[in-house]
């Protein structure tokens, strides 16, 4: 039986949530080229996969971290996933925004955390870690303590290992780029000849260029 992290991946390959291009690439927000873009929010329109990933995702949160006391999930991408595993649980809610509200209250958490309860993040894509850390320093700054973050995939970019390492964060994922490129070889969404685009691609995302560019004039 193939393990929930190939399981996922391959889901993830046949509705399009990964796109892979080595040949074509994609230009990030960030103005990175990449030979890959995700966007897990497709998951949700499919009832089986996104049962998949809610029970998976539950399953890691009872497995590792029994004691947790509610659930917050980061904005935008993971706040639907973050309340079917809260409701999965039976916990609490929150969701944690990239900037605070721009009118109202001007909240940064939605919902109520209380002072000192044990918390879960739930991410949906893990990159660079940046913006899945805010989410962090903010619930740890409305004095309660965050056991760990449980993402349905991740880049797995060595800069994002250690600034969870550096933050002193948990990161548990359940599917990631080295289980996607073993699942997408398997199914030929890809060939040999393209693993190694791939491979380099994730070792220096910020300065990869594409094989088109370094052809000599």
């Amino acid at each position: 039986m193939k393990s929930p992290d190939r399981q996922l991946a391959e889901k993830l390959l046949q509705i399009s949530a990964i796109k892979l291009q080595p040949n074509n690439p994609f230009t990030w927000a960030s103005g990175w080229n990449s030979p890959i873009y995700t966007d897990n929010r497709k998951t949700l329109s499919y009832p089986d996969i996104r049962s998949f990933i809610k029970v998976e995702l539950s399953r890691i949160i009872l497995e590792n971290f029994p004691e947790a006391e509610a659930i917050a999930g980061v904005a935008t991408g993971a706040i639907a996933m973050g309340a079917l595993v809260a409701d999965t649980l039976g916990l609490p809610y929150v969701y944690v925004r990239s900037t605070p509200k721009d009118h109202g209250l001007e909240n940064l958490i939605e919902g109520n955390l209380k002072p000192g309860q044990k918390v879960v993040v739930i991410e949906d894509l893990v990159s660079t870690g940046g913006s899945s850390l805010k989410a962090v320093e903010a619930i740890r700054a409305a004095a309660c303590e965050v056991l760990g973050m449980c993402a349905m995939f991740s880049y797995e970019f060595p800069v994002s290992v250690k600034r969870f390492r550096d933050a002193n964060v948990q990161l548990i994922t359940l599917s990631n780029y080295s289980a996607m490129l073993e699942a997408a070889l398997d199914t030929n969404y890809i060939q040999e000849s393209e693993l190694e685009t791939l491979r380099e691609w994730r070792k220096d995302p910020a300065n990869w260029v594409p094989a088109s560019n370094n052809v000599n004039a």
